[in-house]
């Protein structure tokens, strides 16, 4: 039955951000019936409070948490908008601006992870045989490339233009990955693992 099933299926979200059940309804509201919104959106990268009228596109749920892209009439351009930052949302009696599927791919899901825009440079990543049984079966970007090489090792491109999510993901992997280039990229997790090292001396 469904609800045997329901106890035997667990789906466990991990770092998962509270997001106010009252404002996600409005966003909802305001997606479905087409209709623009008042945010008031805090940031996180310079600590301010900013009120825009958006036009919502899509809800995305992404790593166990929510997204708003929406076209941002403040801005004039489309943005994307962590929910659980949104302070607030009011509907307005003005119709949303609606883009089509190709313009939100396009804008959206080419660069890596949540991170919007075309992507500026290609990210050559090589894991340790050991580490490669799982990541040649991982999907890490819609338009990745990767290939084993002879010592078992697995190669894997990415196209990426905002590095700071790939840099938390190679973190991750700690001494199974290499960053092979560019050498940008190469030298910002070489200064992230000496700035976590000195924490600890």
């Amino acid at each position: 039955s469904a609800i045997e099933s329901t106890k035997r299926i667990r789906i466990i979200p991990i770092a998962q951000r509270n997001v106010d059940k009252t404002l996600f309804q409005d966003l909802v509201t305001g997606l479905v019936n087409r209709r623009r919104l008042l945010i008031s959106h805090f940031s996180r990268q310079t600590g301010e409070t900013t009120e825009r009228q958006v036009s919502p596109q899509r809800l995305i749920y992404y790593r166990d948490n929510w997204y708003l892209d929406a076209f941002c009439h403040l801005r004039d351009d489309l943005r994307s908008f962590a929910v659980d930052v949104i302070q607030s949302a009011s509907l307005l009696d003005k119709p949303a601006v609606t883009l089509g599927d190709n313009d939100l791919s396009n804008f959206f899901e080419q660069s890596y992870g949540i991170f919007n825009g075309a992507p500026k440079h290609l990210a050559k990543l090589k894991f340790s045989p050991f580490r490669a049984q799982w990541v040649s079966r991982e999907v890490w970007h819609p338009q990745q490339v990767g290939k084993y090489l002879k010592d078992g090792s697995y190669e894997l491109e990415i196209p990426y233009g905002e590095d700071r999510e790939l840099i938390q993901d190679i973190l991750k992997n700690g001494a199974d990955v290499e960053v092979m280039s560019p050498a940008a990229l190469k030298k910002k997790v070489l200064e992230t693992f000496t700035n976590a090292i000195n924490l600890y001396q």
